[in-house]
């Protein structure tokens, strides 16, 4: 059976912080039962004997917003009619302040294994700044309660470049981090997305510009890995072995299948996704969004992972070789530091991944 990927965007958020741009509406009780039952709808569409759901992912939104009886219940719909594997990576997001109210026991028991909790910074301050309902003794209140379950597996989301902060305060989050015994991090340099009030706002703010960002990355992977924290992707540290399973399928060009408002799918070879329209979820409403899995994202999306684009399953996957020109650009850019090159593969360096883009962009 081909493994295919899951994941579910719950939009639900009591409150949207002034950085996030995700696609997200304000909760109530009926909503979010229609919500489930428009969700339910679209797992009828996949079932097929022929795939094997070996991660799942709820995201959003706040998923833990919809409470622990809804949440069980969707998890017994995917396992009822979907195949999921025994081994799968079942993860979820919750944000603090509405993780406390989630019985992680009966989630547990229901197939949860992974959980990812929005903290963004160890410091009362930059949460604060950054518009988060929580602080640092709600963060650790939801660890324990993690831990008195059985989950164990945990990550811990950090934003880099937040106004004010410095290398202290980032240091002091990331030894947080390690104290807690997260097994992994994801660390995001603040993007000010138009449309944001952080956006509209930006002239009042001492943000930090493109030097002070890099600078601070970079501090940020180099102690991550002193402390322990293998970085397998530009964004994303983990212990050995604790990797997001779900987030390597977008990363190495497999398939998965989005539900909900602005999710999106890879799923026999084409992509499609949903609009950022909760009318549109439940109309059962998708856009055609081409055919997937060329050789140009093959590259682009190989390249974000630390252990770069390997040569053999590209050819494998394509039946053909790289090019002499993408070999030569891939030359010029080890010269200047911004590449590691073998026989076997090639990857980015940390200096890399801070222009990623325009290094993919000049490649392919």
């Amino acid at each position: 059976m081909k493994k295919i990927g899951l994941y579910i965007h719950i939009p639900f958020c009591n409150g949207k912080c002034p950085y996030c741009d995700f696609y997200s509406i304000g909760s109530n009780s009926e909503e979010m039962d229609q919500f489930v039952t428009e969700t339910i709808k679209y797992l009828d569409r996949y079932k097929d004997d022929k795939i094997l759901i070996d991660t799942i992912y709820f995201g959003g939104g706040t998923p833990s917003i919809l409470g622990t009886e809804r949440l069980v219940f969707l998890l017994k719909q995917i396992y009822g009619k979907m195949n999921v594997a025994k081994n799968a990576e079942v993860t979820m997001e919750v944000n603090p302040s509405s993780a406390l109210s989630l019985d992680f026991i009966k989630l547990k028991k229901s197939g949860l294994n992974r959980v990812s909790v929005g903290m963004q910074s160890a410091v009362d301050s930059e949460m604060k700044l950054l518009g988060r309902k929580h602080k640092k003794d709600e963060v650790i209140l939801t660890i324990k309660k993690l831990q008195n379950s059985g989950i164990d597996n945990f990550s811990l989301d950090l934003m880099i470049g937040v106004p004010y902060q410095t290398n202290e305060t980032l240091k002091e989050s990331m030894n947080f981090c390690k104290s807690m015994g997260a097994k992994h991090i994801s660390a995001y340099i603040l993007k000010f997305e138009e449309g944001t009030p952080f956006y509209q706002n930006k002239h009042k703010m001492p943000i930090k510009n493109e030097d002070e960002q890099a600078e601070q990355y970079l501090y940020v992977c180099n102690y991550l890995e002193s402390i322990g924290y293998i970085q397998y992707e530009i964004s994303n540290f983990s212990k050995e072995g604790y990797e997001s399973r779900h987030n390597n399928k977008y990363w190495q060009c497999n398939e998965y299948i989005g539900i909900g408002p602005s999710a999106h799918s890879f799923y026999n070879g084409k992509r499609f996704y949903s609009n950022r329209s909760i009318e549109d979820f439940y109309n059962g409403i998708t856009v055609d969004d081409g055919i997937g899995g060329n050789e140009e994202e093959f590259i682009m999306l190989n390249l974000r992972l630390r252990r770069g684009l390997i040569f053999d399953e590209y050819r494998r996957r394509y039946n053909k070789e790289l090019s002499k020109t993408f070999f030569n650009k891939c030359k010029l850019m080890q010269d200047a530091g911004y590449i590691i090159m073998n026989e076997n593969k090639v990857s980015l360096t940390k200096e890399g991944y801070l222009i990623s883009n325009s290094i993919i962009s000049e490649l392919i």
